[in-house]
């Protein structure tokens, strides 16, 4: 049995389209519907670094760094909201190699740098270099801007971030969840300069047509269950 873990997530860009609920239903798993605010399906990509990735009860001086980058959406299942990855890209072989065989999550080695860009904004690199893996790169600088904001006081927000179990499907094909706990997120409202997005059309989506919504937040800290299998 794989324990539990903590970790902190740190310095987030939450990307968000809307997309037709029919298209996004065709990309699920079966037993995973779309969940739609104002009547479209959200597709997001989401670059941040996890902080002190341990094994719950061991001491936070001995967790990893690892930045990673998500690409998900928002999904229901016996009527509890979750979120459904697609992928994860992270730096790191052997904590990519370790999610995949004991935490069951679809993740990808990448080469992934961030750092401040010296003017109150972070910039994120990603370039994917798994084997036998679609190719993916991203890269963007993005910062917050205006003042921040409790999620849940605001509906977009709060459908997009406020979610606590996150499905995956794993490499034998089985469906798997993970519940997460962490306290409510503050967020800004962001600006980004996206350079280069190709996940999104590495998952067979189309380039989307409507402008993104943008999120940031300096994090929060994290405990996730055991993945377990549906």
């Amino acid at each position: 049995m794989v324990l539990p873990l903590e970790m902190g997530w740190r310095h987030l860009l939450f990307e968000n389209w809307p997309v037709d609920p029919d298209v996004m239903d065709a990309h699920l798993p079966d037993g995973l519907a779309p969940d739609t605010y104002d009547g479209s399906a959200w597709l997001s990509v989401v670059p941040f670094t996890n902080v002190a990735v341990r094994p719950k009860g061991v001491p936070e001086s001995l967790g990893i760094r690892l930045p990673e980058l998500n690409v998900r959406t928002y999904v229901v299942r016996d009527g509890v909201p979750s979120v459904y990855f697609f992928s994860l890209d992270a730096q790191g072989v052997a904590s990519v190699a370790g999610a995949r065989v004991f935490h069951h999550l679809p993740y990808f080695y990448a080469r992934i740098s961030l750092a401040s860009d010296g003017a109150g904004g972070v910039r994120f690199r990603s370039r994917r270099l798994h084997p036998g893996a679609r190719p993916a790169r991203y890269e963007a600088t993005y910062r917050p801007t205006g003042e921040p904001f409790r999620a849940p006081d605001d509906p977009l927000a709060a459908f997009l971030v406020e979610r606590y179990r996150f499905y995956t499907e794993a490499q034998d094909g089985s469906m798997r969840y993970t519940d997460v706990d962490h306290e409510p997120w503050t967020l800004f409202p962001a600006e980004a300069e996206v350079e280069t997005n190709t996940l999104v059309r590495s998952h067979g989506f189309a380039e989307p047509d409507a402008e993104p919504v943008y999120h940031y937040s300096p994090g929060l800290d994290v405990v996730t269950s055991r993945s377990k299998r549906l």
